[in-house]
């Protein structure tokens, strides 16, 4: 059996505003952040699952779009039922758009009906920054050996509007599909699209 290999994550975070992109086929960055009942989770805590990052603003229309119509809540549910972890991770800072507090952030999740492992809060950015989070949404996979395996968009309609939420290839869906399978991830890397991330700076 191959070693379950996480990055130490202070490296990315120390280049700054360049935000040192994480790279695909590469171990991830390992983290630690509060959720939003005031827990700490870090990424290395799953070591051996799968895990799902998804970068998430409630106020932003390209994740309304998603959460609307369901489908936010639908991809949680069916990487979950596949044995995968799904982190819903906030990077606004406060005073920006997008912030929360653990318990609004707990309202969020009980009002959308969102079914993520856990939601976490990154108000200082650092989390988001090392991975060079740019959009809510942003979503990243990464295999049970800690390695990135996807990167970047939810789909292939890079709209705010619910009514591209058929049809679309959710690319996310599709890398667990292949990862259970066996197969390498056949789109490892998109463009991100939404809203920026609210850092703070």
């Amino acid at each position: 059996m191959r070693p379950i290999v996480f990055a130490a994550l202070a490296a990315a975070v120390a280049v700054g505003p360049a935000m040192a992109q994480q790279q695909t086929g590469q171990p991830a960055g390992n983290f630690r952040l509060m959720d939003a009942n005031g827990k700490p989770v870090t990424l290395s805590d799953f070591k051996g699952r799968t895990v799902v990052l998804e970068w998430n603003n409630p106020g932003c229309p390209y994740v309304k779009k998603h959460y609307d119509s369901g489908n936010m809540q639908s991809a949680q549910a069916a990487a979950k039922r596949q044995g995968a972890v799904w982190l819903t991770i906030n990077s606004g800072a406060p005073g920006k758009q997008g912030y929360m507090t653990g318990p609004e952030a707990r309202a969020f999740v009980a009002q959308a009906k969102a079914q993520p492992t856990a939601y976490l809060l990154d108000p200082e950015g650092r989390v988001g920054k090392g991975y060079a989070a740019k959009t809510t949404p942003h979503m990243y996979v990464i295999d049970g050996r800690g390695v990135l395996r996807y990167q970047g968009g939810i789909d292939d309609k890079p709209t705010a509007d619910q009514a591209d939420v058929k049809g679309a290839r959710n690319h996310v869906l599709a890398a667990l599909s292949e990862m259970r399978a066996g197969k390498p991830v056949s789109v490892a890397e998109t463009r991100p699209y939404g809203c920026s991330v609210k850092y703070a700076g």
